[in-house]
């Protein structure tokens, strides 16, 4: 019999559906850094990212048997009801919208994550997940992960889940459209166009920084 630590997510849902506690354990540790960043990346509020986190993963027991292998991969499932539920919040309370007055609860990630979250930096080290696309090497050039989360976190909300899920969370274009169940196409549109609004942010900020000096 093939232990519960060498299944893929679908096998550990599979396991969790006829009951297996041990599998629910197991997918939950794996999957949980991952759906909290991306809700702490969409709220800037620890707390709220805590909460949706664990109404994620209760809506998984509960609903376990919704999740359809044919339309997507169980990290899409996942951060698909995420987003319901980062929805609902800012339909219950506006203000959760406004994210630039909102305390940075991104700057003290590493105190305030769960164990074994790890950090919001792309695992390779650059700001990208390796798609095609223009103003990646520009990404990577810029001085610190600070900057883009802060620039990041001033994105209109479609261009933001885009950002978060592909460069991020490095979820292929697939992946992210089945999370946000929208056409690959519009994933990558929004991407690009995000990317775009990003750099332009990132400019401005070094300009801002430059003047001084010229000035001086």
């Amino acid at each position: 019999m093939i232990k519960a630590t060498e299944l893929s997510d679908e096998g550990l849902i599979g396991r969790m559906i006829v009951g297996d506690e041990e599998a629910f354990t197991l997918l939950y540790r794996r999957r949980h850094p991952s759906i909290y960043r991306f809700a702490l990346h969409m709220t800037r509020n620890s707390a709220v990212a805590e909460d949706v986190t664990q109404e994620v993963f209760m809506a998984l027991i509960r609903d376990a048997k919704r999740f359809d292998p044919a339309r997507g991969t169980v990290g899409g499932f996942l951060f698909g009801i995420a987003r319901n539920f980062l929805r609902k919040r800012w339909e219950q309370d506006r203000r959760l919208v406004s994210f630039v007055g909102d305390a940075d609860d991104l700057g003290e990630y590493a105190a305030t994550a769960p164990a074994g979250s790890g950090n919001s930096t792309p695992r390779n080290g650059s700001y990208g997940n390796g798609h095609a696309g223009a103003g990646h090497d520009e990404f990577a050039a810029f001085e610190t992960v600070g900057r883009v989360r802060q620039a990041v976190a001033t994105l209109p909300e479609n261009y933001r889940e885009v950002v978060v899920l592909c460069d991020l969370e490095e979820m292929s274009y697939e992946e992210a459209a089945s999370a946000l169940d929208c056409p690959v196409g519009t994933v990558r549109s929004r991407l690009h166009r995000a990317r775009a609004i990003l750099l332009e942010k990132l400019r401005d900020v070094r300009v801002v920084r430059r003047a001084p000096a010229v000035g001086a």
